[in-house]
């Protein structure tokens, strides 16, 4: 078993029923991602964030985002040194290689702005200095609906800086028994063996920009990234960055299969995370609350030969 099966293996022990979202999950990351959990309250989001930095071998922090949050609660703050007469700038919980931000929508905008730079350059800049953040680093965020009370509705430019939104949903018959009998799968963190390391991780994604695209493969990205710009119930398609993490993310699920190239299989099976939050519909709903959309979308484009 390679140590990436091994990861998903201890994550699929934790989050029960759950396979492809986990595997979203790990495959965003592994395309040098941000990570999206949206969900209703209790369903297992930040179990699954504290799985991924357990099995992932990372430091990590967690933030609770609240509405009286500010933005140096995140990043930090500059201290006046009376002996040294100098500011010294120290460091927020952001410095650290998996942050987990828990119900981000619970903060306000300006609060929420403070991880723009972050997961976009990972860095972040104080008093003129620019502070360079551990690698890997990944956010992990989670958020409840946004009709639920006491949230702030994520902007477009904070959700395009997280390649995947996933939801884990309820669980089925049969796996809900089993948590019902067994009680909280956080009990079982303690004793998760780290699979991977930071070192084997950022080999890892180098692996997945080595991962074979070929012509006929690109052609079907941009085939579908023309869908969605040029249907009529969109009033915004994918952008050419979208495109690029669309591809990003089937070349790490084609490495999670254990192969050296990407297949229509591995676009089809990461669009709906990667496209659900990009995409604007008419009717102003989410393409998550039109659960057949991001089918459509696959079905209407043709498949390479």
């Amino acid at each position: 078993m390679t140590a990436l099966n091994a990861a998903l293996a201890s994550l699929d022990q934790i989050i029960l029923g759950k396979s492809h979202p986990v595997r979203l999950a790990l495959a965003c990351l592994l395309a040098r991602g941000h990570l999206l959990i949206e969900d209703v309250p209790g369903v297992g989001k930040t179990t699954l964030a504290h799985a991924l930095a357990q099995v992932l071998g990372l430091d990590w922090r967690r933030v609770q985002f609240t509405s009286d949050l500010l933005p140096a609660d995140i990043l930090g703050v500059s201290v006046f040194d009376r002996a040294s007469q100098e500011f010294n700038f120290r460091k927020g919980p952001i410095f650290t290689q998996l942050l987990l931000a828990d119900e981000v929508n619970r903060a306000s905008p300006k609060t929420q702005s403070a991880l723009l730079e972050a997961m976009e350059e990972r860095q972040v800049s104080a008093d003129g200095t620019t502070h360079h953040l551990p690698a890997p680093f990944f956010v992990v965020a989670t958020q409840n609906p946004d009709e639920q009370i006491g949230t702030f509705r994520l902007p477009e430019s904070q959700l395009d800086r997280f390649l995947m939104r996933i939801s884990l949903g309820y669980p089925d018959h049969a796996h809900e028994r089993e948590l019902l009998a067994q009680g909280d799968r956080r009990d079982l963190l303690p004793g998760l063996a780290a699979s991977l390391t930071p070192t084997a991780i950022i080999a890892q994604q180098a692996s997945v920009r080595n991962i074979h695209l070929s012509a006929a493969l690109l052609d079907y990205v941009q085939a579908m990234l023309r869908e969605t710009r040029e249907r009529a119930d969109l009033r915004l398609g994918l952008s050419p960055r979208a495109g690029q993490g669309l591809i990003r993310a089937a070349q790490a699920w084609a490495l999670l299969s254990g192969r050296d190239a990407v297949l229509p299989d591995d676009v089809q099976a990461v669009f709906a995370a990667v496209a659900g939050h990009r995409l604007e519909r008419r009717d102003g709903m989410s393409l998550a609350a039109g659960s057949s959309l991001a089918d459509d979308i696959v079905q209407a484009v043709p498949v390479p030969v």
